[in-house]
């Protein structure tokens, strides 16, 4: 039931108003141009109209009060319509729907149900399941009461499907196009992709096919593998063992080496030894050469005053041989003999050269005392030169002597310079080649520990290497692992077998590789494949029922429409018929299926059968005492009259909760507004009448009167009368 319409901002009603419809018939009244209209537009406007065109506008924005010399203009038009939903003719949980629509200047629209935002479409399938559709036949404007009248045959099926409550049907069957057409797109898309699927799937299985004939190569690899590993474990361990061992003993005597070699640069090959001692050599061989040279020297001087001494004796004699008295033998072989004794202990004892000399002294001082006579004082000269030259010649023959010996001496202490040297040298030449030795043994330790930490390296990477060959296989023969029992010693063969084994598992490797390998990836894109093909033919069939299902449900709506469609149809021309010799004194008036023939017009079957093709409707009319062709033959009264019976002949079917007849009853005269307001009163059962109407027999069958002015601000006032409470004033 309709309860309340609130305006405020649409065309003339620059202020809220609110309608109250709690009675069965309202009439709105006023002059001409005061905005009565504008009331039965705002119905239009707030359900969802979305042509402007009907609404006596060109664009949006002409249904927002524009302003006046006095008010300036807003901004916003809303229009909200309340309705009763405690018999639930709506499918809300509410006891109250608002359906409330507001425009602004911008031109967008928002809709919304209770105060929540909604699109139009929800707001169009609310109200057709309410029997309140978009078609307008629950609301004739202005001008429009022949609207149907003059309609084509298809927009003319349509008011009427909309008047008989069909629409419902019209969304389901257009929801079901949809998805229909929704889902045979989506059959092309996955047949698209099952087209390009299946020759992709034949190659995989030709390739899966090719795979089974590999399974005795992985065998093989397996077992090849089994072996190689096993010995190449061993022999990789073996292998670092000895190599681990023989750094240990390389690093031990290169330790063992270098302390030692530590121990020679310290206390054996130092420089400054060598230095030393090549020094005290050099010293005494100058000291030597020293000595012999003044030995020298001293000889010669020797020989000189021996040479003079020789030369005075000589002299002396010959002086003496005739003044000195004969020496007798005896006492001269005495006297020689005494100075050869002495002077042979001169010479080999040098500490007695002192009393050697005294004693020589002491003899020739006798031997001049007891037989040497002197003559004359020349003699003594000579005497005493000779005496000079003697004692010169003892004195150098005692330094001659010392001389001697410190060249012995310097001789000595050379010798012994030079076997000290010697001996050192000998001493730093086997140092030096117990150094070499020793370095040489050094580098050659260093070497081996180098080598075999190579060797050990090597190894490890040999082993990483033969890990990475173990995953290689794994991945090849498609098995989780490559048992094989470890041996605890490497087989003592050839490792050239072990190459040949290795070759071999190579050859089966690559004879795999060029088969696919294991095939694993190949495997499961086949599988992947066959799964994407059975869920592609699960979804071809599921899209296939859907597509039947919903075929079946659009042939269902179709004919559950058609039948609707054709019950209603014979129930709209009894009641047609019914208002049309009411409103003319008789005659009739039926809705006609376009191609159908006279004879067929009262076979339900037949026109349900007509119906599955929607063909449109016309209409057949009968004046009594007149003859008819067609509508065009009509006045303007006839042509209303017409309409007016028409419609209420769809009200009466299907009555909607409210109808809006907006100046429908302008042409009539007298009696025919008698009539009109009796069927006015008849439609009240059935839904809620909103008149708008100049006709004081339509205004006298209402229970409430707005009446609608315009002041000078162009903007509409309200006023109201309800004749239930002023009868009660009154009394």
């Amino acid at each position: 039931m309709l309860k309340q319409l609130e305006i405020s901002g649409f065309k003339s009603f620059a202020h809220k108003v609110t309608f109250d419809f709690s009675s069965n018939v309202t009439a709105i009244v006023g002059p001409n141009g005061a905005g009565k209209s504008n009331i039965a537009e705002a119905f239009r406007f707030a359900l969802g109209e979305q042509s402007i065109k009907s609404m006596r506008g060109k664009r949006s924005e002409d249904l927002i009060f524009n302003g006046s010399h006095s008010l300036a203009r807003t901004n916003r038009a809303s229009v909200a319509v309340v309705f009763d939903n405690t018999a639930h003719t709506f499918k809300l949980d509410f006891d109250e729907v608002i359906i409330e629509r507001s425009v602004f200047r911008d031109g967008t629209s928002e809709y919304t149900i209770n105060g929540s935002k909604v699109r139009l479409r929800d707001i169009q399938e609310l109200l057709s399941g309410a029997n309140i559709g978009d078609a307008g036949h629950h609301i004739i404007s202005q001008g429009e009461a022949d609207r149907i009248l003059l309609a084509r045959p298809r927009e003319r099926r349509e008011i009427l499907e909309d008047a008989l409550g069909l629409k419902v049907y019209e969304f389901k069957k257009q929801e079901a196009q949809r998805k229909l057409e929704k889902t045979e797109e989506n059959i092309k898309q996955v047949e698209a992709v099952h087209r390009e699927l299946t020759p992709h799937l034949r190659f995989l299985s030709k390739q899966v096919e090719k795979l089974e004939h590999t399974k005795e190569i992985r065998l093989e690899l397996v077992d090849v593998s089994q072996v190689y590993f096993a010995i190449e474990d061993a022999y990789l361990s073996k292998e670092k063992s000895r190599a681990m061992a023989a750094k240990a003993t390389a690093v031990e005597a290169f330790t063992s080496v270098s302390a030692e070699l530590s121990a020679i640069d310290i206390h054996t090959m130092h420089s400054e030894e060598g230095e030393k001692m090549a020094h005290t050599v050099r010293a005494a061989e100058q000291t030597l050469e020293q000595t012999v040279q003044e030995h020298a020297k001293l000889a010669r001087e020797v020989g000189r005053v021996e040479g003079m001494l020789s030369a005075a004796c000589d002299r002396h004699r010959e002086i003496t041989h005739n003044h000195y008295t004969k020496i007798p033998r005896n006492d001269l072989v005495i006297f020689r003999d005494e100075i050869e004794r002495q002077v042979h202990e001169i010479s080999n004892e040098p500490s007695a050269l002192k009393a050697a000399l005294s004693t020589i002294s002491r003899i020739t001082h006798v031997f001049f005392e007891k037989f040497v006579v002197r003559d004359d004082d020349f003699l003594a000269e000579e005497e005493q030169a000779v005496h000079k030259l003697e004692n010169e010649k003892v004195s150098l023959l005692v330094k001659e002597s010392a001389f001697a010996q410190s060249v012995e001496r310097a001789h000595n202490v050379l010798q012994r310079a030079r076997e000290v040297a010697a001996a050192n040298e000998e001493t730093i030449r086997e140092g030096q080649h117990r150094l070499v030795d020793l370095a040489q043994t050094k580098a050659r330790e260093e070497a081996v520990v180098a080598r075999e930490e190579a060797r050990f390296s090597e190894l490890v990477v040999l082993t990483k290497v033969c890990e990475r060959e173990k995953g290689e296989v794994l991945a090849l023969a498609g098995v989780a692992a490559v048992s094989y029992t470890p041996l605890e010693e490497a087989p003592t063969e050839d490792r050239a077998k072990q190459e040949e084994r290795r070759h071999s598992m190579e050859r089966l490797k690559i004879r795999l590789e060029e088969s696919g390998g294991t095939g694993e990836d190949l495997r499961k894109e086949h599988e992947d494949a066959l799964a994407r093909e059975k869920f592609l033919s699960g979804e071809l069939s599921d899209l296939a029922q859907s597509t039947s299902s919903l075929r079946t449900l659009i042939d269902d709506l179709n004919e559950e429409l058609a039948k609707s469609f054709a019950h209603g149809l014979i129930q709209v021309n009894e009641s047609f018929t019914r208002f049309f010799a009411l409103m003319f004194g008789g005659g009739g008036a039926q809705l006609v299926l376009e191609e159908i023939s006279e004879q067929d017009e009262d076979d339900e079957d037949i026109i349900t059968t007509r119906l599955s093709q929607r063909p449109g409707i016309e209409i057949s009319v009968h004046l009594p005492k007149k003859r008819v062709q067609s509508l065009i033959q009509l006045s303007g009264g006839e042509r209303a009259l017409t309409s007016i019976a028409l419609i209420f002949a769809m009200s009466q079917v299907n009555p909607p909760p409210f109808l809006i007849l907006d100046e429908t009853d302008t042409a009539l005269d007298e009696a025919n507004s008698r009539r009109y307001g009796d069927m006015i009163e008849n439609l009240a059962k059935h839904s809620q009448l909103i008149v708008i109407t100049h006709n004081r027999e339509t205004m006298s069958r209402a229970s409430i009167i707005y009446g609608v002015t315009m002041g000078d601000n162009s903007v509409s006032k309200l006023l109201s009368i309800k004749f239930d409470e002023a009868v009660q004033v009154a009394k």
